[in-house]
């Protein structure tokens, strides 16, 4: 009933949500809305990040209820401008190849705070972490700035690094300088944290995405970013946190840790300078969040079949879905399925087929709203304070289960960069009392990530096909080069220095770099004596994981046995059965082509057949388990047992396992097939991979064979 007069609603940062299933969810849930209103309320969507303007619209807007494909009309206002940027990309040691030699920390802190950082029980001479690492010489540099600054946002790329560098400025300051600030934290903490930076108390926060977005954080000067953002699109949001009014530039400054993340970061500076986003692909009929809404739709009042039809197919997600498609959905809900078969599945909705009639049942309002909503459950423990005599304390945070599995009761835990004794560890959730001033154990979190976009990796090939052709006119190229990096991607001179040394290493060791129009396949012993096989490109990861299935796929099916292999956003290696590896390496011409044959037949299948090898290989890959674990969840197929309580992840485990072996017998099954898609469409970039081993076929992207006597620069940033 309170919703029955909303005149407006303000979907803000919608770029963020519409390639998301929070996206397909929210399009379902506004279409719910238009039925309920006496009024189609107006749709507002804002961002700053929005690529293509017009597919974002027509996922705001919805299709309508005219004519089939018409979308609602909508207005586009583009501002016309970009908001100045002011960049800057730093390396705080002269060779990232060979760190520990030319820290320049005591140079850039008081004397007192230099020799706090290096000086050991038996003199000042740096320890192990700033012989091989390049941090000891990163976190001056981040204290210095955050010292120079008023309010300063230092954002990274995991929970884990947020809290080790909160940690180690504020042990390097002295003081409580720093906290850190994601996801993990109870939105009470992250509220106080957030209001402590406003009101000027806290000179800077670590953050992940949890503060990327258009949150008001009041005046922020400085942004520092610690890695490469991994888009334009997040080093856009992120940056942009820093002067955030009309006319002032937006500053930021990006730390990389290693060489290749320095290359990346010079490329994505540019490509925030010209604005080039990366473009938003809508998830196509998830079908997990349909099954959930269905239900929700259904508990309150009964649809028919054909209207509730319609009404999805109104949401731009749902806008190509099939009426098979719906039909089965409804089916699984209504218990469609051998009840022998699926004894733990429960039917959701009443389909009456002769009515066509749509009712929720009885029990079904209580699981759609204890488990509604897309963000998976993964078995975090839940962090409370200890309460006082019969009242449950304040929320913390959560710690993921197997960080829980390695504590005691009496250790000393971080979170939020403030220290925590654990006092109890229970079934559902770990009990703590405040630790202030007591060194605590970093914690850590399982996460996914989707990695580089094809748009960046092209553009990252491009960028290193245009210096290696610079690098090859001898010194005056050179120049030309470094002049580059200095005046178009906002690079100190170290780091010019540096993504120039790096490119000279890697084509010392190989001869050729890899590019947008070359592919490296790279041979090497590792320390074991075993042959490596490493894949060097620079397409991102999302091509680069399903290109490792299928080439998993084909080494199943020619040798009888599986293969090591990983993935990153540069390149995948490989590591071959014994009898196989031994030919890969010899010198001889007639064997030297025979594995060089077998090496491209095994790396490069047609475009034509990889997505079948996907296909074959990615049932039985722990991908696919996972996520048809969380599918299901979404779906209400495992729902969790009661509010609040924690279901352990190995529970669940069990419980999806006992599900997916009885429904892969169901071709057919909605959430094996939304699993596939999911996988295929949304976390793969299919149609990339085709193009790219189409590129191979036609010869327009070469594939250069070279031999190494150990891992070059650019493997190494693979494997290490």
């Amino acid at each position: 009933e309170i919703l029955r007069g909303v005149e407006h609603v303000i979907v803000d940062e919608v770029h963020a949500l519409a390639g998301t299933k929070r996206g397909a969810h929210l399009a379902l849930s506004l279409e719910r809305l238009e039925k309920l209103t006496a009024r189609p309320p107006q749709r507002i969507g804002l961002s700053a990040t929005q690529s293509p303007v017009q597919r974002i619209a027509r996922f705001l807007g919805g299709i309508g209820p005219g004519r089939a494909g018409e979308s609602r009309e909508v207005s586009i206002v583009d501002a016309g401008s970009r908001k100045p940027l002011e960049l800057s990309v730093r390396v705080p040691v002269e060779d990232m190849s060979r760190l520990g030699e030319g820290l320049a920390a005591p140079t850039l802190l008081p004397p007192d705070e230099a020799s706090a950082m290096l000086a050991l029980p038996g003199g000042s001479v740096p320890g192990p972490e700033a012989r091989h690492s390049i941090w000891p010489a990163i976190h001056p540099q981040i204290l210095k700035l955050i010292r120079e600054h008023h309010s300063t946002i230092v954002f990274c790329n995991s929970r884990r690094l947020a809290e080790r560098l909160a940690n180690k400025l504020n042990e390097l300051a002295g003081e409580e300088l720093v906290r850190a600030h994601h996801g993990s934290l109870a939105r009470e903490q992250r509220v106080q944290i957030e209001e402590a930076l406003k009101a000027g108390r806290l000179p800077a926060i670590v953050a992940t995405s949890s503060l990327e977005l258009g949150i008001d954080m009041g005046a922020v000067d400085l942004v520092i970013q610690v890695e490469s953002p991994v888009s334009v699109t997040s080093g856009l949001q992120r940056v942009g946190r820093a002067g955030h009014q009309v006319g002032e530039p937006s500053r930021g400054v990006i730390f990389p840790k290693y060489r290749g993340d320095l290359l990346e970061c010079a490329v994505v500076t540019a490509r925030m300078h010209d604005g080039l986003v990366e473009e938003t692909r809508l998830p196509r009929n998830p079908l997990d969040v349909l099954a959930q809404q269905i239900v929700a739709m259904t508990v309150r009042d009964s649809w028919p079949a054909d209207e509730l039809y319609d009404t999805v197919r109104r949401a731009a997600s749902y806008e190509s879905l099939t009426r098979d498609a719906f039909d089965a959905v409804l089916g699984m809900l209504a218990g469609a399925y051998p009840s022998d078969e699926f004894a733990d599945l429960k039917a959701r909705v009443l389909w009456d087929r002769e009515t066509d009639l749509v009712e929720g049942r009885r029990d079904a309002r209580t699981v759609a709203i204890t488990s509604g909503g897309t963000i998976p459950d993964r078995g975090l423990y839940p962090v409370f304070l200890v309460g006082e005599a019969g009242t449950p304390g304040r929320r913390v945070g959560e710690l993921d289960e197997e960080m829980v599995y390695e504590s005691r009761v009496g250790e000393v835990i971080a979170l939020g960069a403030t220290s925590w004794r654990v006092e109890e560890i229970r079934p559902d959730r770990v009990v703590v009392s405040p630790a202030p001033g007591v060194p605590g154990k970093i914690p850590f979190w399982h996460g996914d990530g989707l990695g580089r976009p094809i748009e960046l990796g092209r553009a990252l090939g491009a960028f290193v096909r245009e210096l290696e052709v610079d690098l090859g006119h001898g010194e005056r190229g050179r120049a030309r080069a470094r002049k580059r990096l200095l005046e178009h991607h906002d690079l100190d001179e170290l780091a010019a220095d540096n993504v120039i040394g790096y490119l000279d290493d890697e084509r010392d060791a190989t001869g050729h770099l890899p590019t947008d129009r070359r592919i490296v396949v790279e041979r090497f012993r590792d320390e074991l004596g075993d042959w490596r096989i490493v894949i060097l490109t620079p397409f991102g990861g999302r091509v680069h994981a399903p290109w490792a299935l299928a080439i998993e796929s084909r080494l199943a099916e020619r040798l009888g046995q599986g293969a090591q292999t990983i993935w990153s956003d540069d390149g995948i290696a490989i590591r071959l059965p014994e009898g196989e590896a031994a030919g890969v390496g010899r010198s001889d011409d007639d064997r030297a082509s025979e594995a060089r044959g077998f090496v491209r037949e095994l790396l490069f299948p047609t475009a034509e057949e990889v997505e079948d090898l996907v296909v074959g290989r990615l049932a039985s890959s722990a991908m696919f388990a996972a996520r048809f674990r969380e599918n299901a969840a979404r779906s209400l197929l495992l729902p969790r047992r009661s509010p609040g309580s924690r279901t352990p992840l190995w529970m669940q485990r069990q419980r999806s396992a006992g599900l997916l072996a009885v429904a892969s017998r169901y071709g057919s099954f909605p959430i094996i097939v939304e699993t596939y898609r999911e996988c295929l469409a949304d976390l793969f970039d299919l149609p990339a991979l085709r193009e790219v081993l189409g590129g191979v076929a036609r010869r327009d992207i070469e594939v250069r064979e070279v031999e190494t006597v150990a891992a070059s620069p650019f493997a190494g940033s693979l494997l290490f």
